[in-house]
């Protein structure tokens, strides 16, 4: 199960009832974090989740509205008596404006790594994550992620007996490791049926539409987007700021092939997005208006 919550959905500036820019996700005792605006603290304490178990940071990019909460967040978790490294990802020159941050935070009890982004995509391995960045279209440089567990195959009990593999060694074929006895070698694939639907979710702000984030997002079980602007009367300040309005959204997750799509990241002058969910709807029906501590568990289907 994968647990995820849009912190904060607020672009720009916070607003009494709408924190700036943050999501965080928890599977299997690790919790990342995409982007940390300022409040984001406070939604995670309002949610009720810990900042202890936070491992993994993704930054999409460097405006304050998406990472001005971090020093205070990071001295928390230095109060919480966390010792375990953080991995910090971001686009290049993360460490550099990481370190700038901390000149208020000097002193921390972990150790920070970090990753930089610089090619068009990257694909990580993170704390059971399959972790994909790509870059959009902002005024600066700007990744979404897509954020995946991967599920494999079940184990055939039958052709493990067949074959007369030794139970001892079932379990080393099902972490995908080869055994090799008296001269005899065992592979995964001799008793691991193929590859499960995992899980996807996928997390895109600060874009105009691109034919990227429909090719990154496919297939998500989660599609979060920004939708700053309703108001057709907005659409040159789209343009020239390069955000997305909500009805474009929408057609990136229509031709993505999500289940689901959260609005989020609204211009302080988009009061009630809910008002344009109508004609969202009409290019894809399953869109939603994201909001402070809006959540869901997401589930292995089974097969």
């Amino acid at each position: 199960m994968l647990d995820v919550c849009l912190l904060g959905c607020s672009g720009m500036m916070p607003l009494p009832r709408r924190w700036l820019t943050a999501l965080m996700t928890r599977y299997n005792g690790s919790s990342l974090l995409i982007d940390c605006g300022e409040g984001t603290q406070i939604a995670i304490k309002n949610k009720g989740w810990s900042f202890k178990p936070i491992d993994t940071i993704l930054f999409t990019h460097f405006h304050a509205d998406h990472i001005s909460g971090l020093p205070g967040l990071l001295l928390t978790m230095g109060n919480a008596d966390r010792t375990e490294d953080l991995t910090i990802v971001g686009p290049e020159g993360v460490e550099k404006v990481v370190n700038s941050l901390r000149i208020i935070a000097p002193e921390l009890p972990f150790k920070i790594n970090f990753i930089e982004v610089k090619d068009e995509s990257e694909e990580l391995s993170i704390n059971g994550y399959k972790i994909t960045a790509f870059k959009v279209n902002h005024n600066v440089t700007c990744y979404g992620y897509s954020v995946e567990i991967e599920r494999k195959g079940k184990f055939d009990v039958e052709r493990a007996e067949s074959k007369k593999i030794p139970k001892k060694y079932w379990n080393s074929l099902q972490k995908g490791e080869t055994v090799t006895v008296d001269g005899e070698t065992f592979t995964p694939d001799m008793v691991m049926g193929p590859d499960r639907k995992g899980l996807k979710v996928t997390y895109c702000t600060d874009t105009r539409p691109t034919r990227k984030i429909p090719l990154y997002a496919k297939e998500s079980d989660l599609f979060i987007c920004e939708g700053m602007y309703g108001e057709k009367e907005k659409k040159a300040n789209a343009l020239k700021n390069k955000h997305m309005m909500i009805n474009e959204a929408a057609d990136m997750a229509r031709q993505a092939g999500v289940k689901e799509m959260w609005l989020t990241h609204y211009s302080p002058s988009l009061v009630r997005p809910e008002e344009y969910l109508k004609e969202a709807r009409k290019i894809f029906p399953e869109t939603y208006t994201g909001k402070d501590g809006k959540s869901v568990d997401l589930n292995f289907s089974e097969e």
